[in-house]
């Protein structure tokens, strides 16, 4: 989970390589694409992926609220700007899409701002997170009473799959997105992203 193409504006990866990736890996077969502020990156890995039939393509977004970004899986458009955290909870919850807190302790994380809103899930190991704060991030969940998941944040081709959430479902995003609210998932850390 949590992947960006070059379409993010900070990040290097090519949206064929994210589809090249995934039909090379043995077991990676899964990617939420999520850049910032547009869906743009994902349409177009999506159409690149669709000839697999064994690659799913979660569609995401990562929003930047003035609170903190939030990740929203299972959508594949934009809200209308200006956003606030609870505009961007409304958007998912109507369009039956999951709002998770990004790097919640890290630059443009949510913190402890997150107890305030009804979210799905807290991203409790972020690639691109210290140990400690990704500790922190595991509390909030835990005090939150919401699944934890991992995402990679991938901004660089060497970041992809550096940790990965495994998840009790199907290969269908209907599934996935059902089974993170459920709490069916396990994060780790390793050579894989989404892991079933």
């Amino acid at each position: 989970m949590h992947v960006h193409t070059k379409y993010s504006g900070d990040s290097s990866i090519n949206p064929k390589t994210v589809v090249d990736r995934l039909f090379a890996d043995d077991s990676v077969k899964v990617a939420a694409i999520t850049d910032h502020n547009t869906v743009e990156g994902c349409t177009k890995v999506q159409e690149l992926a669709k000839t697999y039939k064994d690659i799913l393509i979660i569609p995401g977004v990562e929003i930047t609220t003035p609170e903190g970004d939030l990740l929203v899986l299972g959508v594949a458009e934009m809200p209308i700007a200006p956003l606030n955290v609870k505009d961007v909870i409304d958007f998912a919850g109507k369009r039956g899409g999951v709002v998770i807190v990004a790097h919640p302790f890290r630059e443009y994380g949510l913190g402890s701002l997150a107890k305030n809103y009804e979210v799905d899930a807290v991203e409790v190991l972020n690639g691109g997170t210290p140990l400690h704060l990704n500790k922190l991030a595991e509390n909030l969940a835990r005090e939150m009473d919401v699944p934890g998941v991992a995402g990679s944040d991938a901004h660089n081709v060497d970041e992809l799959w550096s940790v990965f959430t495994e998840i009790q479902a199907f290969l269908d995003v209907d599934e996935v997105l059902k089974a993170i609210k459920k709490g069916l998932v396990k994060v780790s850390s390793g050579s894989k992203s989404i892991h079933f």
